[in-house]
């Protein structure tokens, strides 16, 4: 299959021209395509067992929105949900965690411990909970095509859910996490991955490390880097600082242009 070999994103016009239609034409008048403030406009649903946040109108192809550990309580994730949602494409987002998510200010919760939380939450909790997401979009949404997007933690997943038999088609990560190499290798379909510059989980040697392995497995894919950035931009950016803002914003759009050229 035919690689892609820099580090940074290249788009085709044709993916580029669709992603800027998106804004000129956001359904919901007077809102901007990216909401960072504001009220969540989905719905939720529990579907075995599992609460699902659901967003934006039908579309043969949907978004399966994979969350940091914050998940469905952090106001950021749903809004950034909704976002893919006025992109054109459904979303769902599971809760990952049944309830459990980290506190949003982890620094300031001392007996929150987060060896144990991420030990809790491992990948023999967590897959068959996303397994049970893909299989309502599937079969009860009925979409035709499944793309995933993943943060810190949920980018990890996103790589776990483009293995083979999984039922998803693209993928996009924001500076994963916990990330194995192995699951890097087992990719089977096209992933776009945005990192940050100033990311303490994924310093450089790891990004590289990254590259080497997409290099060796040879599906599509692409790199960037964003400047000025630190892990977790891709949700909860400053959005008063400037650099942190475009990155977040740029990240989104990333995001949907690689589900546009590859769903």
């Amino acid at each position: 299959m035919q690689k892609f070999t820099s580090i940074f994103a290249l788009w085709g016009a044709s993916s580029f021209a669709r992603a800027v239609s998106f804004q000129e034409e956001c359904p919901v008048t007077g809102v901007p395509i990216i909401a960072h403030s504001g009220e969540p406009v989905g719905t939720e649903q529990v579907y075995e067992g599992i609460n699902m946040y659901i967003t934006g109108n039908a579309s043969e192809t949907a978004v399966l929105y994979l969350t940091d550990i914050f998940g469905l309580d952090l106001l950021e994730n749903k809004l950034l949900a909704d976002s893919f949602g006025r992109a054109g494409y459904l979303t769902v987002a599971p809760d990952l965690f049944n309830g459990t998510s980290a506190p949003g200010d982890i620094d300031g919760e001392p007996d929150f411990n987060t060896t144990k939380f991420l030990e809790e939450h491992d990948k023999e909790a967590t897959d068959p909970i996303i397994a049970t997401a893909i299989d309502f979009m599937r079969n009860e949404l009925g979409v035709n095509k499944v793309v995933a997007t993943g943060y810190c933690f949920g980018g990890r997943y996103t790589f776990r859910v483009l293995a083979e038999g999984n039922g998803v088609d693209a993928g996009f990560a924001a500076h994963p996490s916990l990330w194995e190499d192995t699951e890097i290798s087992a990719i089977m379909g096209p992933v776009s991955i945005a990192a940050a510059d100033g990311d303490n989980a994924n310093p450089p040697e790891a990004r590289a490390r990254i590259e080497t392995l997409l290099l060796d497995n040879g599906v599509p894919y692409s790199m960037a880097l964003y400047g000025g950035t630190m892990h977790g931009f891709g949700v909860r950016a400053n959005v008063s600082d400037p650099k942190q803002k475009f990155g977040k914003e740029e990240a989104f759009f990333q995001a949907i242009r690689w589900f546009n050229a590859w769903a």
